[in-house]
């Protein structure tokens, strides 16, 4: 799964290292992620999940794309992977339609495997009733959450989608499931200042320094994808956990220091230490979420890396 420019990682690079170690797909949401993988990736099968238009379709036909299809009519001259929904009430058949000629998977998606392993099941079980007279496609329903905890839902083929990234689908430390984090978001203190009792750092006077208080400012904001809600976040400077304090402002947020430091001293933002799980905490969201909001785009400075 490298959707969402592989989940914020680089969907090129990790397809590039997934192919490499063995991977036999690609999954995207879109026609356009595709079209992008596919001046990389010739001949590569790549799967596109979500809807598709009448536009969409010829274009994914003339670039050999597979697409997902959850409604009638079926596209003809195109790969085609009929889903069914079992459970999760969104995109999906009732029943599934007599698999045309070009039919070449059947799949379905689980709701709540990294929460209610029981109503997955329940959506499994319903899943192979339905497909068992189909043994000559591809059948596929297993997310990140079932990958690691429900092995019976493998099937044919595996959806992996945030644990290919180290990160938990339980919000958990990746430990748990043997995971091991390959992200890593780094910046540096841009400038060192000492507040005085009573004054302040950041838009709207959120933290206001109760004794003399060394702070750093870090150029990375909302913008970049570090979130308002991640103020009293920990990252880790010159290799100590530091608290973020104040307002995070679009471009830059503060950090609560014990010391001085020099300008240039490493931020590191996630990984090395820090979890992407404990931002994900403090703001109240999901890893998802977070790392999908990064933006390593080349008109913001490159600070993220993916660790080999």
């Amino acid at each position: 799964m490298v959707k969402a420019d592989g989940y914020g990682h680089g969907a090129g690079d990790v397809a590039g290292v997934a192919l490499g170690e063995g991977a036999l797909a690609l999954c995207v949401a879109t026609v356009a992620e595709a079209l992008e993988l596919r001046r990389e990736f010739a001949g590569v099968r790549i799967l596109v999940l979500g809807p598709s238009t009448e536009r969409d379709v010829a274009v994914a036909r003339e670039a050999e794309l597979d697409l997902t299809v959850f409604e009638e009519p079926i596209p003809e001259g195109v790969r085609v992977h009929l889903k069914l929904d079992t459970g999760m009430g969104r995109w999906g058949f009732s029943e599934l339609p007599g698999p045309a000629v070009n039919v070449v998977g059947l799949m379905s998606h689980l709701a709540t495997a990294d929460s209610d392993a029981a109503f997955a099941r329940a959506q499994l079980e319903r899943f192979e009733a339905a497909t068992a007279a189909y043994g000559h496609v591809i059948r596929h329903i297993a997310n990140s959450a079932a990958t690691l905890r429900i092995p019976e839902s493998h099937l044919d083929a595996a959806r992996c989608g945030v644990a290919l990234y180290g990160m938990s689908p339980f919000g958990e430390p990746p430990a748990v499931d043997g995971l091991e984090p390959a992200l890593r978001w780094e910046s540096y203190v841009a400038q060192v200042r000492q507040l005085a009792p009573g004054e302040s750092t950041g838009y709207g006077r959120v933290f206001v320094a109760q004794e003399a208080t060394w702070i750093g400012i870090v150029p990375v904001g909302y913008a970049d994808g570090f979130r308002r809600d991640l103020t009293g976040a920990r990252v880790v400077v010159d290799g100590r956990p530091r608290r973020v304090v104040g307002t995070v402002s679009m471009d830059a947020f503060a950090i609560e220091l014990d010391r001085r430091l020099s300008v240039g001293t490493p931020v590191t933002l996630i990984g090395h230490g820090v979890l992407i799980e404990d931002h994900a905490r403090v703001a109240d969201t999901l890893n998802y979420e977070l790392a999908t909001g990064i933006d390593s785009s080349p008109t913001r400075a490159r600070r993220v890396v993916i660790d080999a």
